[in-house]
């Protein structure tokens, strides 16, 4: 048995460090190899543009498959949300490990909730996603709030809120799970008011593709039913050509009764930053059990969804 430790490559935020952390445990449970952590710094870590102006979320990911590439680590641990759609030559995903919680939370002043902030309420969010669906909430259900771009590590963000210069912020539940402040959390979003991002509270775990022992060891993580639920959101995603910053919401959830999965529902939402416009569909079939299935759910409600005028709300469309 080989004993020489794996080297896994991950950004240098607190985040990062914790879910590759976790992720390192497991890899040494099913190898028997020590997994030690190379801390890769990136454009997105060192940038102090916001994330839409800048590229998008891809930016925390390319230094990560450059070492990859060079061989400098084994493999790599991503935020899901944070990859771009296209799989990059030369590197596979070897294993998307059973999702966390993928809801958006609310850490607001005061133990407040959602709707119970006040008149003009200041949320502070980076994500065009987040915004165009809590304006669309909010001009729906008669709620006057403002949405103010920001962006920085969980810290940050909840120090805006703890220093009074936001009522609240929006963040990952997942994110703060991870980091052990869920705590912190005053709210939580349903799913039916702002549909997370594509491939939200998952991870991705990312290696050379010609190195097939660690893909295979790698695979012992995967479960299938996750990677079936995000291969089709962000299917959906590429379909509507819209990059990691884009406005766009989406989720597969697993429909069923008690332990039997019977059909995966997949529900999208791409809309306006002020909530003015949005279109949102869901459709449901039989859960994909091939990555082309999952692919083909994913581009079939992204076509309903542009027939319906959803390029129009996104703005600039990637290409």
């Amino acid at each position: 048995m080989n004993s020489k430790a794996l080297r896994l490559g991950t950004r240098r935020s607190k985040l990062a460090m914790s879910q590759s952390r976790q992720v390192a445990d497991a890899v040494s449970r099913v190898t028997g190899r020590p997994v030690e952590l190379v801390e890769i710094t990136t454009y997105g870590d060192t940038s102090r543009e916001l994330l839409a102006q800048i590229g998008g979320t891809g930016v925390f990911v390319t230094a990560l498959r450059d070492a990859l590439l060079r061989g400098e680590v084994d493999f790599a641990v991503h935020s899901l949300k944070d990859l771009p759609t296209a799989q990059p030559e030369g590197l596979a995903l070897a294993a998307v490990p059973l999702r966390e919680d993928p809801r958006d939370v609310i850490v607001a002043r005061d133990a407040l909730k959602f709707t119970d902030l006040p008149r003009g309420a200041r949320i502070g969010t980076g994500s065009p996603r987040r915004m165009a669906q809590l304006n669309s909430y909010a001009r729906s259900h008669g709620l006057d709030i403002r949405t103010v771009p920001i962006r920085g590590n969980v810290d940050t963000r909840i120090r805006y809120v703890r220093d009074g210069e936001l009522d609240a912020v929006v963040l990952a539940a997942a994110g703060l799970n991870r980091i052990g402040r869920s705590d912190e959390v005053t709210d939580f979003l349903s799913v039916d008011t702002v549909l997370p991002a594509p491939g939200q509270g998952a991870l991705a775990i990312e290696c050379a593709a010609d190195r097939a022992d660690l893909i295979a060891a790698l695979g012992e993580l995967d479960d299938p039913l996750t990677r079936a639920a995000v291969t089709a959101e962000r299917s959906l995603l590429a379909a509507l050509e819209a990059g990691c910053s884009a406005p766009v919401g989406a989720l597969a959830d697993l429909l069923g009764d008690g332990q039997i999965v019977k059909e995966m529902r997949l529900r999208g939402i791409v809309g306006t930053t002020d909530g003015s416009r949005t279109v949102q569909l869901s459709t449901t079939g039989p859960v994909p059990e091939t990555y082309d299935q999952a692919m083909a759910l994913g581009r079939e409600l992204a076509a309903e969804m542009l027939a319906q005028g959803a390029a129009g709300l996104m703005g600039e469309r990637a290409h």
